[in-house]
């Protein structure tokens, strides 16, 4: 089967709906157009696997603020270059920070630098928190954020690993940060009552 633009206007009009086949399809036929221009880019493939896979969550979350009059590769591409100058001004702003010149003769005064016994308490206590969070989830939503973010695995090791297709891979990671994110949200707004 050809796929055409009517085609792919008719998924987009499905994932409007919250259809789960049309955003497999959708991020199936555009991930390797947003995944190709964002590795010319950036030059380095675990950056551009984390922008892309942003990129189609945002696109996927304000899908219908999607307006047809432009393609929506376009769209895409233009999230992603957005998603990718954000990407960049958290690191560029975790690199350099203002310090005065009596701050800076302070800072070669400074006798140790690691951890006092209750920072890592609160570090403990976080990553317990976040862990926690995560066993909340489905087990399969557990395993893909464990693979990737504690044992920092790409996506094709992943899909090696769990004998899986790399796009099935892609969507579960997708949704398991999605599910988490709003898991996470839920208990704090709780908290905050």
């Amino acid at each position: 089967m050809e796929i055409n633009s009517e085609i792919i206007q008719k998924n987009i009009d499905k994932a409007k709906t919250g259809d789960q086949v049309a955003f497999t399809f959708l991020l199936d036929f555009f991930w390797n157009e947003v995944y190709g221009f964002m590795l010319k880019r950036t030059e380095n493939e675990i950056d551009t696997e984390d922008i892309t896979i942003e990129t189609f969550a945002k696109a996927f979350d304000k899908i219908t603020n999607y307006n047809p009059e432009f393609g929506f590769n376009t769209w895409l591409i233009a999230i992603a270059k957005n998603v990718h100058i954000d990407m960049l001004r958290k690191k560029k702003s975790s690199l350099f920070i203002d310090i005065t010149d009596e701050e800076n003769d302070h800072a070669f005064n400074v006798v140790d630098e690691t951890p006092s016994i209750e920072d890592e308490i609160i570090t403990e206590q976080n990553l317990s928190q976040l862990l926690n969070y995560i066993k909340t989830l489905k087990p399969a939503y557990q395993e893909v954020i464990q693979l990737r973010y504690f044992q920092e695995m790409t996506y094709q090791d992943m899909a090696e690993q769990l004998d899986e297709p790399l796009n099935n891979i892609k969507i579960k990671l997708l949704r398991a940060k999605k599910l988490l994110a709003e898991t996470i949200s839920k208990k704090k707004n709780k908290k905050l009552k």
